[in-house]
């Protein structure tokens, strides 16, 4: 009786869930690129954020499987974990973001941890965007800085802030924000960072290696330069693990205080050099200009047929559905039609801002955007979002 009561808020809280339509269920999932069996059902898929299709790239898993000596190293990289071929990722992802150094996290996650951690004191203010990704408000949460945030992509906002504080100033934002896929206004921040001596973060996970010159990432193509990049193996690249690209002395910094890298596992190394034989494939171009086509082409149908959908500005196409219930039976329904785009809900958005997040890649042909087009028609109807 005594364990039944201490615990009677975990059922509580799960009704609670449940009854608001925002109640989470593992779902078994195999990819297979463009599709995906899904609790045994082969279907389209668009939850993937394997952008170039490279997690399948018959090359890159050759070389994994070559390079495979040991599962792991089975030690964090300041012990015995530093494997010559972080070297060597290390010194292709500075090349690849044009700055003097990177440094390879585990996960993108604690990349984020890991830089803000480090960088931010008790002196400091963290200026946040308010549609950041979590990682980065779990990480500027655990700092000993005032953190201030401001209103998406309001760099009148961000301006009016910045001016009633003193101390280190930090602005942190997204290349392309994963839940809305729109871009940062990453001009209008450094023109404001630069007039308040503040230090410059980007999260370039969605936008490394599909924008910019060389797909050098999203603040190349707007041609800015912040101070630290953060960004992710496991997108474009198709890979696995994070890492961040700034100077050589906040490299050392983060090796010697970051918690996030010191008292961690290494990436194991045959990931390494998965990433290694990624980077000049995703480098050379082809797979971006299928993508684009994909993206522009999928989008246009959708609005053709009276989906709200912006004009493209990603790979990344939010459908608004507005309420919980709702968006969870769209995907429930488009999933029995052969269509796989998960409902996404509070607290990855917004209450009454719920949607479909639907994430085109360069595996996908015709026939599958054409097929999930129709299945989108048909179900939309049926639940009274189309007329």
């Amino acid at each position: 009786m005594g364990s039944n009561h201490k615990t009677e808020f975990i059922k509580n809280r799960l009704d609670f869930l449940e009854n608001s339509g925002l109640y989470r269920r593992l779902k078994t999932v195999i990819p297979r690129g463009a599709t995906a069996l899904v609790n045994g059902k082969e279907v389209i898929n668009f939850c993937s954020n394997d952008y170039l299709g490279l997690s399948r790239d018959k090359q890159v898993i050759d070389k994994t499987i070559a390079s495979m000596q040991e599962v792991s190293q089975c030690s964090s990289r300041l012990i015995a974990g530093n494997h010559p071929h972080f070297i060597e990722l290390e010194n292709m992802l500075a090349s690849h973001r044009r700055t003097e150094s990177a440094l390879v996290y585990p996960t993108g996650y604690s990349a984020n941890l890991g830089v803000l951690m480090t960088i931010a004191d008790e002196s400091s203010t963290i200026y946040s965007d308010e549609l950041n990704h979590a990682s980065i408000v779990d990480a500027c949460r655990l700092t000993d800085a005032t953190v201030v945030v401001f209103r998406h992509n309001d760099t009148d906002h961000l301006e009016e802030l910045i001016k009633q504080r003193g101390g280190r100033k930090i602005v942190i934002t997204e290349g392309i924000f994963s839940m809305d896929g729109d871009i940062g206004k990453l001009s209008e921040i450094q023109t404001i960072a630069d007039r308040h001596d503040a230090i410059t973060i980007i999260d370039d996970a969605h936008g490394d290696f599909i924008l910019g010159p060389s797909f050098a990432g999203t603040s190349a193509e707007l041609g800015v330069n912040f101070d630290i990049h953060i960004s992710s193996m496991s997108k474009a690249l198709g890979c696995f693990g994070g890492y961040v690209a700034t100077t050589l002395p906040i490299r050392e910094l983060l090796i010697n205080t970051s918690r996030q890298f010191i008292y961690t596992s290494a990436l194991p190394d045959h990931l390494c050099s998965a990433a290694i034989t990624a980077i000049p494939i995703a480098k050379s171009g082809h797979l971006q200009r299928r993508l684009r086509c994909n993206i522009v082409y999928f989008s246009s149908a959708l609005k053709r047929i009276g989906f709200e959908i912006r004009y493209p500005t990603s790979q990344i196409i939010p459908l608004i559905v507005g309420k919980e219930t709702q968006a969870v039976e769209l995907s429930d329904q488009l999933l029995n039609e052969g269509v796989f785009a998960q409902a996404i809900r509070y607290p990855t958005v917004r209450k009454g801002q719920a949607r479909l997040r639907i994430s085109v890649n360069a595996r996908h042909e015709q026939k599958h955007l054409d097929t999930a087009v129709e299945a989108f028609k048909k179900v939309g109807k049926k639940l009274g979002i189309l007329e």
